[in-house]
């Protein structure tokens, strides 16, 4: 079993998703270079943001596994951003299908982030202070409290878009907890504990973070799938 994650960020992706990969998958090992898969492997590479993930990475990954041969799944990772799951995806679906995108054996997986990374990250209620005292975070809790209601139906905030609030309000409830994060360094969120929180979440409110239980899913399937 053999994976090309396909990411869309160019800098949080990359470190989160390797660290969650290692807890919910240690089977598969990654690998530097695309062409070094031979079994239970995966490589990574970012996309270098949307939409530019389909026109340059999409079409570079495909180079890659046409030439590999070896490769079973094109994991897509893209952020839903202001569009709805069904819209990016359709979106996805339009672009590869007139451009007759040929992937022969592999399969393609589309993970969607609704709305970004970041508003998975909102779910973990262990770390988010249930009485905020201090501003901002006081205002964003009084908007939309992530610890009792889905992150991934807030609203923007009246932010420039979706992803801009969502990664300000995880930024303030890091800093509540005297701890940082950044797009460059996301900190605890690589760690298991905070990947288990958000399992956890979803399993107590199976409504929750749908995109992010698709992900899981998809990672336990692999799982079984690895020998």
């Amino acid at each position: 079993m053999n994976l090309y994650f396909l990411v869309e960020g160019n800098s949080t992706e990359r470190k989160i998703y390797p660290k969650w990969l290692e807890y919910l998958i240690p089977e598969l090992k990654r690998v530097e270079y695309s062409d070094q898969v031979v079994n239970n492997n995966y490589y990574l590479i970012s996309g270098e943001g949307y939409p530019r993930i389909l026109h340059d990475g999409l079409e570079n990954a495909i180079d890659k596994i046409q030439e590999v041969q070896n490769y079973d799944y094109l994991v897509l990772c893209v952020d839903s951003d202001e569009d709805t799951v069904d819209e990016r995806v359709n979106y996805i679906q339009n672009f590869i299908q007139p451009n007759k995108i040929n992937l022969g054996s592999t399969q393609l997986k589309v993970i969607i982030q609704n709305r970004c990374i970041e508003t998975w990250l909102l779910g973990n209620q262990t770390i988010f202070s249930r009485q905020p005292t201090q501003q901002p975070l006081l205002d964003y809790f009084r908007y939309y409290d992530v610890s009792q209601n889905d992150p991934e139906l807030m609203g923007d905030y009246g932010m420039r878009n979706h992803a801009d609030f969502h990664f300000k309000y995880l930024q303030e409830i890091f800093k509540a907890k005297q701890i940082s994060y950044t797009k460059r360094n996301p900190g605890d969120a690589r760690k298991h504990y905070y990947l288990e929180e958000l399992t956890k979440r979803v399993s107590k409110n199976p409504t929750h973070l749908q995109t992010f239980q698709s992900f899981l899913e998809f990672c336990r399937m692999i799982k079984k799938r690895t020998y």
